[in-house]
């Protein structure tokens, strides 16, 4: 399937947008890369942290679309003066569930927890068609000491690894 971009560059002050469309693990990367390219073109641009972690949010929602959401995705990302929004939406209408990470046989199940630790908030509605769509919301701002999002970010649980820039790997995930 080919995938499909647009990006609309735009000031803080009016929404900026970007809308991928894909169905394939290889789409997971240009989903990440577009959400670079995006977060680059916001006015003012997000700190490399905040980008990191919206590009990390995006490529665990499209990673979870495609091994558990029915194969295929649409990714729309939004922004306002205050926060970006991410909406992935695909066809299966079963909601994200929680599961027991796997820490030795590879089989994930960290990402709903990332997902939920790293955004603001997240919530599953009904759609479009028979699927779902998985919405979250970060703050453009960096978090203050005492901040909840300070409070979720020191919460991670211990062993799990939230990427920098220098130690992204292929994956997304820290290189060890």
């Amino acid at each position: 399937m080919n995938s499909k971009a647009t990006t609309v560059t735009t000031s803080a002050a009016v929404p900026a947008s970007l809308v991928v469309e894909d169905g394939s693990p290889a789409g997971v990367a240009r989903a990440r890369d577009a959400t670079h390219a995006f977060a680059d073109s916001l006015d003012p641009a997000l700190e490399a942290e905040a980008a990191e972690t919206l590009a990390l949010v995006v490529s665990e929602l499209a990673t979870n679309a495609v091994r558990h959401g029915g194969g295929r995705y649409t990714l729309r990302l939004g922004a306002t003066a205050e926060s970006v929004h991410v909406a992935v939406s695909d066809p299966s209408p079963s909601p994200p569930c929680e599961r027991t990470p796997d820490l030795s046989g590879g089989t994930g199940g960290f990402g709903w927890h990332m997902i939920r630790r790293l955004t603001d908030a997240v919530s599953t509605v009904p759609g479009p068609g028979r699927g779902k769509t998985v919405h979250a919301r970060l703050s453009r701002f960096r978090a203050t000491e005492g901040s909840a999002a300070t409070a979720r970010l020191s919460a991670v649980p211990r062993g799990l690894v939230v990427p920098t820039p220098r130690h992204r790997g292929r994956n997304g995930l820290r290189d060890t």
